[in-house]
C-alpha cells in the first residue's frame, strides 16, 4: 500500500506544487508515462492533456513548460533518492558500511516499494537514465542554477559526500566522486543497455548488481589508499 510521502522541492520549479492536488498528481504521473513511452523531445503539454484527459490550460496552471516538468520529475528523483539514503543508513555507524549502502541505494532506489501512488518509481528511473541529464544540461543552466533549482542534487551530493569524508578525511575531491557516483550508475546502466561497447558491465533486466559492484570496486580503490 502506498503511503503518504510529499517530496520537499523548490517553489521555482513550478507555479504550484502538483503534490498538493489531484489534478496535479495526475500531471505527475502521465508526465512521467508519456516521457517515458515517447521521449522527451516528442512530449509537449497537449500530448499530456490528451493522455490525462485535461487541457493544455490546465497544465499551464501548474508549469511554465516542459523543460520545467522535466526538472520538477528529476528533482524529485534526486530527493526521493536522498530520502531512502536517510533511511537504509538509519542506525549505521559505521561510515564504510554507510557507504556501502549509499552506492546500493543509487543503483537500487527504482526497485524500493512504492511509496508514492501517482510515481513509478521504476518508470521514473528509466526516464533519468535516459533523459536526466537534460534538466541542467542547457543553456540556461548558470541562470537557473542562480536560483536554487538544482538544490536537491547538490543535497544528495552533500550527502554522499559527507560519507565519503567520514571514512577518508584526506580524500580530496569528496563532491567529484559523489557527484560522479550518480552519473555513472546511470550512464553505465544505459550503457550497458544500449551501448554496450562502451562499458564493461552487463545489465540484464532490472539486474544491477553489476553496476554497483563497478561502483564499489572505483569508490574503495580510491578511498582505501
Amino acid at each position: 500500500m502506498a503511503i503518504g510521502i510529499k517530496i520537499s522541492l523548490h517553489e521555482g520549479l513550478f507555479h504550484r506544487d502538483p503534490q498538493q492536488t489531484i489534478l496535479g498528481q495526475k500531471i505527475i504521473k502521465y508526465s512521467i508515462l508519456l516521457i517515458d513511452e515517447i521521449g522527451f523531445e516528442a512530449f509537449n503539454f497537449k500530448k499530456l492533456a490528451q493522455k490525462m484527459h485535461s487541457t493544455e490550460a490546465s497544465v499551464y496552471r501548474y508549469f511554465e513548460n516542459k523543460h520545467m516538468v522535466l526538472l520538477y520529475l528529476v528533482s524529485w528523483y534526486w530527493e526521493w533518492v536522498g530520502f531512502l539514503i536517510d533511511m537504509n543508513t538509519i542506525n549505521i555507524d559505521d561510515p564504510k558500511r554507510r557507504l556501502q549502502i549509499i552506492i546500493e541505494t543509487l543503483v537500487s532506489a527504482s526497485k524500493e516499494s512504492p511509496s508514492v501512488e501517482y510515481v513509478n518509481e521504476s518508470v521514473l528511473h528509466r526516464i533519468i537514465i535516459s533523459e536526466g541529464s537534460k534538466a541542467y544540461h542547457i543553456k540556461e543552466v548558470d541562470e537557473e542554477n542562480k536560483e536554487n533549482l538544482f538544490l536537491n542534487y547538490k543535497k544528495l551530493s552533500e550527502k554522499v559526500a559527507d560519507v565519503i569524508m567520514e571514512f577518508n578525511p584526506t580524500f580530496p575531491y569528496p563532491h567529484t566522486l559523489a557527484s560522479n557516483l550518480f552519473e555513472m550508475a546511470n550512464n553505465h546502466i544505459y550503457f550497458a543497455q544500449h551501448l554496450p561497447r562502451l562499458t564493461d558491465v552487463q545489465v540484464k533486466g532490472d539486474d544491477f548488481e553489476e553496476v554497483v559492484r563497478m561502483l564499489q570496486y572505483f569508490t574503495f580503490t580510491l578511498l582505501d589508499k
